[in-house]
């Protein structure tokens, strides 16, 4: 990056560092702070949406509706992440080509299942074999997402749910003998109050995702725990102008470090929030607000 990086094996400490640190791989590690980051920003509300919609389901007078939003909730917290990201991502890539397979290769007679191999006509291809190379980063960052939004939705739905039933039964009694429909209800008094309920619980799963990012790993997309460990790892002058030993604690400490500030922003956000969502409830949070304010 700087005109004095053409020979670093004759640089000064600071200047060797200052190349070293401004390669191509090293800006890859740059670039993927920004995508956990875009993750998080993605995922963050994908999850709640799944959530909201599962906490829904479960308090739902339809019994079978009831079912799955219950369902939905118990099965999914009760598989192990890993064993889930694993799983799930096959099974959804998988999934998206048969159908493909199926609209667009009706003449194909060989079985799709040939042992252990998963076959498809080149059509079907999730992305296409002759895409260029940022679709298939975003088509994996895609997987990610959807999973992430899927796992952690079903604790969003816990929170949720649980936040629902917290919201005290005699208001949604005065909403109902002032005329207001269930409907109504439901959006007007029962969803603008639970939310002071369902924060900590989110916050906690706020910090449990920002936690989960290297997960990522395992789905194939390029995070920092991949570059840290790509990075830190032994370097001879064989293979790189950058040979050095193993600094793999400095990587995962500096990792170490953006996320604990990260949490740290995180909580300063959140507690300003909540402070924001009790205002005028009667809650302990709130009483505490209007004496301060007296």
């Amino acid at each position: 990056m700087f005109s004095f990086c053409t020979d670093p094996s004759t640089l000064p400490d600071w200047q060797w560092m200052a190349c070293y640190l401004t390669t191509t791989k090293h800006m890859s590690l740059y670039t993927s702070v920004f995508t956990v980051l875009f993750l998080l920003a993605v995922t963050a509300p994908a999850a709640l949406a799944f959530g909201f919609a599962g906490a829904s389901a479960a308090r739902s007078q339809i019994a079978p509706l009831a079912w799955v939003g219950k369902g939905y909730i118990a099965i999914v917290r009760g598989v192990p992440d890993i064993a889930f990201f694993l799983f799930f991502v096959i099974a959804l890539d998988q999934g998206i080509e048969y159908l493909r397979h199926s609209a667009l290769c009706p003449d194909w007679s060989e079985p799709v299942r040939q042992g252990n191999d998963f076959v498809v006509c080149q059509a079907a291809k999730m992305p296409l074999g002759n895409a260029p190379q940022w679709m298939h980063e975003a088509y994996g960052f895609t997987l990610a997402v959807v999973t992430f939004a899927i796992v952690f939705g079903a604790f969003a739905a816990n929170v949720l749910y649980g936040a629902m039933r917290a919201v005290p039964r005699a208001q949604l009694e005065t909403a109902e003998a002032y005329g207001m429909s269930p409907r109504q209800i439901f959006w007007r008094v029962l969803v603008p109050q639970m939310w002071v309920y369902a924060l900590p619980g989110l916050s906690n799963l706020w910090m449990v995702l920002i936690k989960a990012t290297p997960l990522l790993f395992l789905l194939g997309v390029e995070d920092l725990v991949y570059w840290a460990r790509e990075l830190g790892g032994i370097k001879t002058p064989r293979f790189t102008d950058y040979p050095h030993g193993d600094w793999r604690m400095w990587y995962f400490l500096a990792l170490l470090v953006f996320y604990l500030a990260f949490t740290r922003v995180s909580e300063l956000a959140l507690d300003r929030l909540m402070l924001r969502l009790t205002h005028g409830q009667a809650t302990t949070a709130g009483e505490a607000q209007r004496k301060a304010a007296a």
